[in-house]
C-alpha cells in the first residue's frame, strides 16, 4: 500500500488537472457547464488528499461542505472555514443532467476562484512531500 504522502499527492496532482480543465475552459469560449464541473471535482480532489494524507477512509460522496467538515474536525482550520462550497457542490450532479442549466461565464470563473483558493489553503498546510 502506498504511504500517506503518496496517497495525498495523487489526489492533489488529479486535481490539478482538473483545475487545469477549468481554467482553460473558463478563459476559452465555453462551454461554462465544464469549467464549474471541473473546479468542483478539483475542490473534492483536495480534501479527499487531505483525509487520504490523515489516513481516513475516503468517503465516496461529491458533497464539498461534508468534505470541508471532515477537514475542520480534524484540527483547527479556520481559513477553510470561510469557503462557502455550496455552489460548487451542486455543480457535481446538476450541471452533468440539468438540460437546462448552462452557466455563464462570470460563474465558471468565481467556480474557478474558489476552486484556487481552496488549493491554496489546503496546499499550503500539507508537508512538502504530498504536494503535487
Amino acid at each position: 500500500m502506498k504511504d500517506r504522502s503518496a496517497l495525498a499527492r495523487g489526489w492533489f496532482r488529479k486535481a490539478d488537472s482538473d483545475l487545469a480543465d477549468a481554467r482553460r475552459t473558463t478563459a476559452s469560449e465555453g462551454p461554462y457547464d465544464t469549467a464549474c464541473f471541473h473546479a468542483q471535482q478539483a475542490v473534492e480532489k483536495y480534501l479527499k488528499g487531505v483525509l487520504a494524507w490523515r489516513g481516513l477512509e475516503i468517503p465516496r460522496t461529491h458533497d464539498l461542505e461534508e468534505l470541508q467538515r471532515l477537514c475542520i474536525q480534524l484540527e483547527p482550520w479556520p481559513e477553510l472555514g470561510t469557503c462557502d462550497l455550496t455552489n460548487l457542490t451542486s455543480y457535481a450532479v446538476e450541471l452533468r443532467y440539468d438540460a437546462e442549466f448552462w452557466p455563464p461565464q462570470p460563474t465558471a470563473v468565481d467556480a474557478v476562484k474558489m476552486a484556487e483558493q481552496v488549493r491554496l489553503c489546503v496546499l499550503a498546510r500539507m508537508p512538502p512531500d504530498t504536494r503535487p
